[in-house]
């Protein structure tokens, strides 16, 4: 009986570790225009609720977002690309002139200093 319970658990625990789908996790470090703690949270809050991102970080010292994204799901240029949409430069795509109009003048290009 003890053979058959353990025979039982080994495939258990077999189809249980084939039945997850191992993810291709990616980090990278993105240069932004952000400026202000405004844009961090919208930066942030967009991407963290963007399908296929598992974490976004915006550093407003060093002018750059780390992102963590399954890149199975979503692809580094579309991250930036919702960056881009945004407002906001990401590494060398420059912000979409008409969002940056629409950001509070603090988070435009300049608005902070």
């Amino acid at each position: 009986m003890k053979s058959i319970a353990s025979l039982f658990l080994m495939f258990f625990l077999v189809g249980f570790s084939h039945s997850q789908k191992t993810e291709k996790i990616q980090t990278v470090k993105i240069k932004t225009s952000a400026e202000c703690g405004q844009c961090k949270d919208r930066i942030e809050e967009k991407l963290n609720y963007t399908k296929g991102v598992k974490f976004s970080e915006l550093n407003l010292r060093e002018n750059f977002l780390e992102v963590k994204f399954n890149s199975e799901k979503i692809s580094l240029e579309q991250v930036k690309n919702v960056i881009v949409a945004l407002g906001y430069d990401a590494d060398e795509l420059k912000a979409n002139l008409k969002a940056v109009e629409n950001l509070p003048l603090c988070c435009r290009p300049g608005g902070m200093k």
